[in-house]
């Protein structure tokens, strides 16, 4: 069928569409493809003080509001005496610790597979993320010097240039050196895992230690450590792994409102 155009639109049979409401319904069809392509990390539950939020590809900062939706790419960073919670999409908490700045990597939920993956350039964060029945849900936290991964479990990360910790509260957690993973990751050396990175069956550390160990062997494979255990991965790959005072730590603020939150929570 054949359409008429005059001067005050194009005419269809039975309606007419002006070409400004044409152009908006264009411009609302390219919005709605753009949003599609984003893949939903999650969304912030609790932002206390000074939080901000960076899009992806975009060189602005903008106070972060509550429900806001996080998408891989964008990033988090808070102030002094500031602090974000995060709810991932499909359940778990991902929890910024202030003075912090968090980069967003990966988020991945099909069906019961649930794969999120973050790299913290300084501060630290709290993951508690328990996996339900029949879920496999992964979490891969980045340090500048440490890659931490889990399997429904929870730790905390602490972030720093020239050392970074990992500290297991729940559960077991996959952890090896930065580089270590990068060089991996460009020989296409081991399996898929949480985060991108590439993990190699790791060997599990059955009980901790009573003494911190002296730095002097190189992680170059990844090591399981269990509930109650730390490892601090300096830059040049060496590490000491040991049992951390829990009365201390359950003292420090942050530990000790992630575990209330947590209780609150059912995580």
């Amino acid at each position: 069928m054949s359409l008429k155009v005059n001067s005050k639109g194009i005419i269809y049979p039975g309606y007419i569409v002006k070409p400004l409401l044409g152009g908006l319904l264009l411009l609302v069809l390219a919005t709605g493809l753009v949003g599609q392509d984003k893949q939903l990390f999650g969304k912030i539950t609790f932002p206390l003080g000074n939080v901000q939020v960076q899009p992806a590809k975009v060189s602005d900062w903008s106070k972060a509001a509550m429900n806001q939706e996080l998408f891989v790419g964008d990033k988090l960073k808070t102030a002094v005496k500031s602090r974000c919670e995060v709810t991932l999409n499909g359940g778990g908490k991902f929890r910024v610790a202030e003075k912090s700045e968090v980069a967003l990597t990966e988020a991945k939920v099909t069906g019961l597979q649930k794969d999120f993956g973050a790299t913290v350039s300084s501060g630290q964060v709290w993951v508690a993320a328990k996996a339900a029945f029949g879920e496999k849900k992964n979490v891969a936290v980045r340090t500048p010097t440490a890659v931490a991964a889990i399997r429904g479990t929870k730790y905390r990360a602490v972030a720093g240039e020239e050392e970074s910790s990992v500290l297991v509260y729940d559960g077991k957690v996959d952890v090896n050196w930065a580089q270590a993973v990068d060089e991996s990751r460009q020989g296409d050396q081991g399996g898929p895992s949480p985060g991108g990175f590439a993990i190699a069956p790791p060997q599990e550390v059955a009980a901790p230690e009573e003494v911190p160990g002296p730095y002097e062997v190189a992680l170059e494979d990844w090591i399981t450590i269990v509930e109650g255990m730390q490892i601090n991965v300096r830059a040049d790959g060496k590490y000491s792994m040991f049992e951390f005072d829990q009365g201390a730590d359950a003292g420090l603020d942050f530990v000790r409102w992630n575990k209330e939150r947590d209780t609150e929570q059912g995580e």
